[in-house]
C-alpha cells in the first residue's frame, strides 16, 4: 500500500512471489509444528502411562484392577494434552488455510489485472486517434474504480496546462481537480503514485482542500511517455476509503499503456499534419490537397463544385523591394485570410510559391464567386493589420463536378484566372462553360507573346 501522502518509489516485489514464499513458509511451519506436537505428545503420553501404571501397581491388587485403574487414570491425565495437542493442529490448520485463502486471492488479483492489461492494450492499440483512445480510457476508469469519480488530466503541446480530457463521475460526483499545470500537481512533479487517506491532513494535497463534496480520500498516479509527464489520473473517494493495491496497481497499468498509446498517437498526428501541409502557410500541400478531393468525391452526397485559383499579384516586387520574409508574412496574412473566410468543408491548397488552389463542395458559381469578392476586400484589412506593404489578389473560378479530373479541373480555373491577371488584376473572372476557358486560351496565348519580359504576374 502507498504510504499517506507519500510517494510510491516503484519497486515492490512481485505479488505472486510473495504469495508463494508465504505458502511454502506456511507449509513448511504447517509440518514443523505438526511433527513437534506429536514428539512431544508421544513422550508426555508415554511417561503419563508409565507413571500411571506404577501408581495403580501400588494402590491396587490383581492385574485386571491394576488395568483398570490404569487406564481410567491414564484417560484422565492424557485427555489434557490431547486437547493441547488438537488446538495446536486446528490453529495450523486455520493458519495454513488463511494463508492459501491469501495467496488464492493474490492468484485472483493477478488474473484480473492482466485480463485488463490485455484488453486495455488490445482497444488502444484499436483507437486510431486521440478521440477513440480517451473512449477506452474512460471505460478502464469505470472497470477499475466503477464506484469513484476520476479523472485523466493531459498537457497540451507546450506542456504548460493540464486540461480534463476523459471523466467518469458515478452518482454525478466528479473528481474535478483544479490543478492547472504539471508543476502544480506534486505526483505529476515527482512523477509518482501519491494517496492521500485525508484531504485534512497536514500532508495533503492543498488541491484538495474545499471540495464541494468536503472531506474525502484521493489517489494520484502521473502518466508519462518516455520519462516525461504528460498527465495525471486523479481520483476521489469518500473519506474513510483506502484504495487497495491491486486497483492502484490497475490505475497504474491504465496510466502507463494510455500515455504511450497517446503519445504515439500524438507523434502520428504530428507526422501526418507535417506531411500533408504546406510548412509556410499550414495550408494543405499539392499531394494532400489531391487526396481530400478524391475523399470528397467518395463521401459528397453532391457532385456540384466550384473550383477557384488564385495568384498575389506582383509577389514578386514585394520579395524584391521588401524582402523575403516580408513576402513570407504576405503569403501567411492571405492564407489566414482564407481560412477566417471560408467554410470549414472547402478545400485549400498552396499549390506553390504565391499561388493557391480552392474547392467549394455543394456550391454554386454566383455563391462562390461573392465569397472570393469578399476575401480580396478582407485582405485589404488585414494587411493593414499586419502591417504589410500593400498588395492584391486575382482569382479565376469555374463550376465543376467531383467526378471531373482534377488536373482538368485546376487548368480551367487557371485560364480564368489568368484573365484577371490580363484584365488588370486585383478581380475575380469567372468562366461559366469550357468554351469560355477555350476562347480565353487563345487569346492568353496571343497576350503572352506580346508581353514583355520583364512583366510580372
Amino acid at each position: 500500500m502507498v504510504n499517506p501522502g507519500r510517494a510510491d518509489d516503484g519497486q515492490k516485489p512481485n505479488s505472486l512471489a510473495i504469495a508463494e514464499q508465504d505458502l511454502i513458509a506456511a507449509r513448511r511451519k504447517f509440518l514443523t509444528v505438526i511433527r513437534a506436537t506429536a514428539g512431544v505428545a508421544f513422550v508426555l503420553i508415554g511417561a503419563l502411562t508409565y507413571g500411571v501404571a506404577v501408581i495403580a501397581v501400588a494402590i491396587t491388587d490383581g492385574r485386571g484392577a491394576q488395568y483398570a485403574t490404569t487406564a481410567a487414570l491414564l484417560s484422565l491425565v492424557a485427555a489434557p494434552v490431547l486437547v493441547v495437542a488438537v488446538k495446536v493442529v486446528v490453529r495450523q490448520v486455520k493458519s495454513a488455510d488463511a494463508v492459501a485463502d491469501a495467496r488464492q486471492h493474490r492468484l485472483d488479483a493477478e488474473g484480473r489485472h492482466r485480463d485488463l492489461e490485455s484488453k486495455l492494450a488490445d482497444a488502444l492499440e484499436m483507437a486510431d486517434n486521440e478521440s477513440e483512445a480517451l473512449r477506452v480510457i474512460e471505460r478502464s476508469f469505470a472497470t477499475v474504480l466503477p464506484r469513484d469519480p476520476i479523472e485523466l488530466l493531459l498537457a497540451d503541446n507546450s506542456h504548460a496546462h493540464l486540461t480534463r480530457r476523459a471523466s467518469t463521475s458515478p452518482e454525478g460526483v466528479a473528481a474535478d481537480c483544479h490543478v492547472g499545470s504539471p508543476q502544480e500537481c506534486p505526483a505529476a512533479r515527482r512523477a509518482r503514485v501519491h494517496q492521500f487517506p485525508d484531504s485534512e491532513a497536514i500532508n495533503a494535497c492543498p488541491k484538495l482542500a474545499e471540495r464541494e463534496q468536503g472531506r474525502c480520500s484521493a489517489v494520484c498516479i502521473p502518466v508519462s511517455v518516455m520519462g516525461r509527464t504528460v498527465g495525471v489520473i486523479h481520483s476521489v473517494q469518500e473519506f474513510g476509503r483506502v484504495v487497495d493495491e491491486s486497483e492502484i496497481r490497475d490505475l497504474q497499468s491504465v496510466a502507463n499503456q494510455s500515455g504511450a498509446r497517446l503519445g504515439m498517437l500524438r507523434i502520428m498526428a504530428e507526422t501526418q499534419l507535417q506531411a500533408s501541409t504546406d510548412g509556410l502557410t499550414g495550408l494543405l500541400n499539392r499531394r494532400a490537397f489531391e487526396n481530400e478531393f478524391l475523399a470528397l468525391r467518395g463521401r459528397s452526397r453532391h457532385s456540384s463544385a466550384v473550383v477557384a485559383m488564385a495568384d498575389l499579384d506582383h509577389f514578386k516586387i514585394i520579395n524584391d523591394t521588401y524582402g523575403h520574409e516580408t513576402g513570407d508574412r504576405a503569403l501567411r496574412t492571405f492564407a489566414d485570410t482564407l481560412r477566417l473566410t471560408l467554410r470549414d468543408k472547402d478545400l485549400l491548397c498552396r499549390r506553390g510559391g504565391e499561388e493557391f488552389a480552392i474547392v467549394f463542395p455543394e456550391c454554386d458559381l454566383a455563391s462562390a464567386t461573392a465569397v472570393l469578392e469578399r476575401i480580396r476586400h478582407e485582405l485589404d484589412e488585414s494587411i493593414k493589420t499586419a502591417g504589410l506593404p500593400s498588395f492584391t489578389v486575382s482569382m479565376g473560378a469555374i463550376p465543376a463536378r467531383l467526378t471531373d479530373d482534377l488536373d482538368d479541373l485546376l487548368s480551367r480555373a487557371d485560364i480564368a484566372l489568368f484573365e484577371a491577371k490580363r484584365s488588370g488584376r486585383n478581380r475575380v473572372v469567372v468562366h461559366e462553360s469550357e468554351l469560355d476557358a477555350a476562347k480565353v486560351d487563345e487569346g492568353l496565348a496571343g497576350w503572352a507573346l506580346a508581353a514583355p519580359e520583364s512583366t510580372t504576374l
